[in-house]
């Protein structure tokens, strides 16, 4: 009688679907990375030359949620990370 073992190799480099589906990942990524620091800094040079309001208010907003975005992709990438090294 010989045992039998069951051992899977994950290869698949995506977040399981139950995190963070595919492509909600890659657009969180892109808006964080990308989308909101490149309008925070248009909004704070363009504001104030057309004299919009709040233009300090809105520019920290941006920034806090591209830091917010971004620090949803680290847990999400950290989260699997462990859950592959399980």
């Amino acid at each position: 009688m010989t045992d039998s073992t069951n051992e899977t190799t994950i290869t698949d480099t995506s977040a399981p679907a139950w995190l963070i589906p595919d492509k909600a990942y890659d657009v969180l990524k892109w808006v964080g990375l990308v989308v909101l620091p490149a309008l925070s800094l248009f909004v704070g040079t363009v504001g104030p030359a057309w004299g919009w309001t709040h233009v300090d208010a809105i520019v920290t907003t941006l920034n806090a949620l591209g830091i917010l975005a971004g620090a949803l992709i680290g847990v999400s990438a950290i989260k699997q990370r462990l859950d592959r090294a399980a």
